[in-house]
């Protein structure tokens, strides 16, 4: 109830929709920044503890909001998913392999790299999955949050929150207009599991392809929800054994060249 009653939280963040949509959509070159993004660093500039507009309680109560209103996007989202069915069908195979992707970015490309700048265990949960909640409760009951492992995956976790949105709205239009992709991939491509870095990307993607928005939002709505709710049994038998299997493979390789 005191999240409810939190007035200051809900004036601010009013007054931040309000401001950021009065700026609206702004192309810069090829990319295109979203008011949503707009949103979010001013939100970051509100919440700077040197300026003493929030307190740490109200950025608590922020925190369980956002839960709560993430959950409510999903639910708008699989509304947008009934109606292209057929065309979500269309893809066969495609939004279950693009899950492969996932570990590709995260460990084959991520885990090496930490691990050559010095990280220790944190790099497993750093980078065996994008890190977002579900993937914060795993590391949570297998290691506790007070491990290494679960500091690496809240630093990822906090990275996304803070970074995520604008890197994935800025990454799909500059990929967009490469025109090397179909926007039905460009869409499940930017459902990883996040409702705000989907939301960010889909809707640079729409912008520039106006004529097939719905068709987009489901397909990048069906892989947001498929990589939330299949993403979890990939990443506790399979994502996550293999993080710890190439740590302890790339530690070894690195301390080897070190000695």
């Amino acid at each position: 109830m005191k999240v409810l009653t939190d007035w200051k939280l809900h004036l601010l963040a009013l007054l931040v929709v309000v401001i950021t949509e009065l700026i609206g959509k702004h192309s810069f070159g090829i990319i295109i920044i979203l008011p949503m993004i707009f949103a979010m660093i001013l939100g970051g500039v509100i919440s700077l503890p040197k300026f003493h507009i929030l307190t740490e309680k109200n950025m608590k109560h922020a925190s369980t909001i956002m839960t709560v209103s993430l959950m409510l996007l999903t639910a708008r989202l699989g509304l947008d998913i009934g109606p292209n069915l057929p065309h979500i069908f269309e893809a066969k195979g495609a939004l279950i392999f693009q899950e492969v992707g996932h570990f590709i970015g995260t460990i084959l490309f991520g885990l090496p790299i930490a691990v050559a700048l010095g990280m220790g265990r944190e790099a497993i949960g750093a980078t065996y999955s994008v890190a977002r909640e579900s993937n914060i409760a795993i590391i949570a009951d297998k290691y506790g949050l007070d491990s290494p492992e679960g500091r690496g995956v809240m630093a990822m976790y906090i990275c996304g929150t803070l970074f995520g949105a604008i890197w994935m709205s800025i990454l799909a239009t500059l990929i967009g207009n490469l025109n090397i992709f179909h926007p039905y991939a460009l869409a499940m491509g930017a459902g990883v599991g996040s409702g705000s870095m989907m939301a960010a990307a889909t809707g640079s993607i729409t912008t520039l392809y106006p004529d097939m928005s719905e068709a987009i939002v489901a397909y990048a709505a069906s892989a947001n929800l498929m990589s939330s709710i299949l993403g979890i049994y990939i990443y506790i038998f399979f994502s996550l054994p293999f993080a710890v299997k190439m740590y302890d493979v790339f530690t070894h390789l690195f301390n080897k060249k070190n000695s």
